[in-house]
């Protein structure tokens, strides 16, 4: 029986987990859940799932919890980020799946890896905060990192019995948004606008992400990291029915591809089940109704949060992490509608103009420039 830890339980992706645990009764069992402030879907959650460990946000939250358990259900209850780490070091073998947004998910990646757990990877700030910590601590306590965004799963399953040094290129596939095409100005589109996006459903920051290309701008440091390839071997190609969810074009030129409909359960699956593969009852693809595969460069002077995260990688150090959190942060004030659509890459580029580089940096350093970049960013959101 396999061990899970979900962070962010109560999430679009931790939900989703769940569902695939709910499937397979007999592989797996929750050790501990971690939410935000979502207490009254956590009480539901544990009353199914029944795990050891439970974190929540706040201290008010973790008492409105342990006030709706009876005291056969309660599990041992946590709080803020120290409560974390203590749900994701809660086993001694199995898998973590962290599905947190945001850096907050570093702190306890890390955590998890020094004590040598596997890591079911959905959130892509740990690698683009601390890419080359967390691959170092991994490979130094034999751990792994299971990719589970669906294009960094892809590329893992192109590349398994593959040569590292036969990769010519990764090919990452990106959907093209809600403003794909349309409007022609950007400025004036509304944050309902900016949500609905065309195929996948997801939390509300991953999906102002999509619509910026910073979602995929994010992916690609992911992927230098996960894949040890050079940024000049990533290649993005917008393409809009989200069927092939990335490739790998290899040095003789054959091409290999991962396909299946968007829905996120197909990837944290194969996570959790590597390197097996269980059968299940998703739907299939359609091959006769789908109509036709399109493909197409993408937009980086409409959309030039991608271009800004080549540049953020390119430049390394702390810079990926300060990209990063200015992006969280001007995400959080469109959202709250504080400013417009574009000045979300107008802020993240501003604060990366000022930004001093430390390169090779340590944990400490790098928190250090991801709480000056907030701060920036937010001088700017306000100004």
């Amino acid at each position: 029986m396999r061990e899970i830890v979900i962070l962010g339980s109560t999430g679009s992706i931790g939900r989703q987990a769940l569902d695939v645990i709910r499937r397979f009764p007999d592989k797996m069992r929750i050790a501990g859940l971690a939410a935000g402030r979502n207490w009254p879907l956590l009480v539901e959650q544990i009353r199914e799932f029944h795990p050891r460990a439970v974190a929540l946000a706040g201290e008010e939250e973790a008492r409105e919890l342990e006030h709706h358990l009876v005291p056969g259900e309660l599990p041992e209850i946590f709080c803020g980020s120290e409560g974390l780490v203590a749900v994701a070091t809660s086993i001694d073998s199995g898998v973590v799946l962290n599905a947190l947004t945001g850096t907050m998910g570093l702190v306890p990646t890390v955590a998890a890896l020094q004590k040598g757990l596997d890591i079911a990877l959905a959130n892509k700030e740990t690698l683009v905060a601390a890419g080359e910590l967390v691959m170092a601590l991994a490979r130094e306590k034999g751990a792994k990192i299971l990719p589970v965004d669906s294009e960094h799963s892809a590329i893992w399953q192109c590349l398994v019995g593959q040569p590292q040094n036969r990769v010519g290129k990764i090919i990452l596939t990106a959907s093209g948004g809600p403003f794909h095409k349309e409007p022609a100005d950007l400025s004036r589109v509304t944050v309902a606008q900016a949500l609905a996006h065309p195929n996948w459903r997801m939390g509300k920051k991953i999906t102002i992400d999509s619509a910026t290309l910073m979602n995929k701008g994010l992916e690609v440091l992911e992927a230098h990291w996960l894949f040890a390839v050079d940024y000049d071997q990533i290649e993005v190609v917008v393409h809009p029915q989200s069927i092939i969810h990335s490739m790998v074009e290899f040095v003789d030129g054959s091409v290999m591809a991962q396909l299946g409909l968007p829905d996120m359960r197909l990837p944290i699956q194969y996570a959790l089940s590597y390197p097996d593969r269980w059968p299940n009852e998703l739907p299939r693809v359609n091959w006769f109704a789908l109509g036709g595969l399109t493909f197409e460069p993408p937009d980086t002077e409409r959309f030039p949060c991608l271009a800004l995260a080549y540049a953020a990688g390119r430049a390394g150090g702390t810079m990926p992490a300060v990209l990063n959190a200015a992006n969280e942060i001007a995400v959080e004030a469109f959202l709250a509608g504080g400013i417009g659509f574009t000045r979300i890459q107008q802020i993240v580029a501003g604060v990366m103009e000022e930004h001093e580089v430390v390169s090779r940096p340590v944990l400490e350093e790098i928190l250090a420039a991801d709480q000056w970049a907030r701060q920036k960013a937010l001088e700017k959101a306000r100004g």
